[in-house]
């Protein structure tokens, strides 16, 4: 069976690494990652997130900047016209499912926002704070991959950056999604990469090199 993808040439030219990286995480609040919500039934952003931790502590011991964000409302009136009921039950300002996953969450290190659109780009303060700490690799992780993971990931890509997706620290309802979103972007904006290579680049920056 041909692939048109791979006879034009998508996904054939690298990114690759540049010298000033950053994590972002997308969404990974309770309401997403706890199974006693609605939304947080799936093992793969459970997966997800357990990974990303590994990320995390590895890069904020080496100065790497970390921005996370959760996503919420004050009422339905600032919310999209969103397809997903259960977003409209416990997704506003101060509900417990907004609260940040503790597992990936350093509220003494992380630039921490909340955004109320897919991308942690759109509207949100993200862009300043990565030209600020002279950022030029983002590395994105986060929930869920399909939606508000792959958003970010084209708004990292149209921002300029080295977009990095390291698979095995995004995570979806499913992975049938997970992997054809993956497989999609990967032909056109960004690196997907493993943990290991994450981890790997960070050791080559030294100790606090992007700080």
């Amino acid at each position: 069976m041909s692939d048109r993808f791979d006879t034009v040439g998508y996904g054939k030219a690298g990114i690759g690494f540049g010298t000033r990286p950053a994590v972002i995480v997308v969404d990974f609040q309770v309401g997403f990652t706890r199974p006693e919500y609605p939304a947080g039934i799936s093992p793969h952003i459970h997966r997800a997130v357990d990974n990303t931790a590994i990320l995390l502590k590895q890069a904020r011991s080496r100065g790497i900047p970390v921005a996370v964000c959760n996503v919420a409302w004050g009422s339905e009136k600032d919310m999209s016209y969103w397809k997903v009921p259960m977003l409209y039950e416990g997704m506003f300002y101060g509900d417990p499912s907004t609260e940040f996953e503790p597992k990936t969450h350093d509220k003494d290190y992380d630039f921490a926002f909340t955004k109320s659109a897919p991308s942690m780009f759109f509207g949100t303060p993200l862009v300043t704070f990565l030209t600020k700490q002279r950022v030029d690799t983002v590395f994105v992780t986060g929930c869920t991959t399909s939606g508000c993971v792959r958003a970010t990931i084209n708004d990292s890509f149209s921002h300029g950056f080295r977009t990095m997706v390291p698979e095995d620290c995004v995570g979806d309802m499913e992975e049938g999604p997970h992997k054809a979103n993956l497989l999609d972007v990967g032909r056109r904006y960004a690196d997907v990469i493993t943990l290991a290579d994450s981890l790997e680049y960070f050791e080559k920056l030294g100790p606090e090199k992007a700080a």
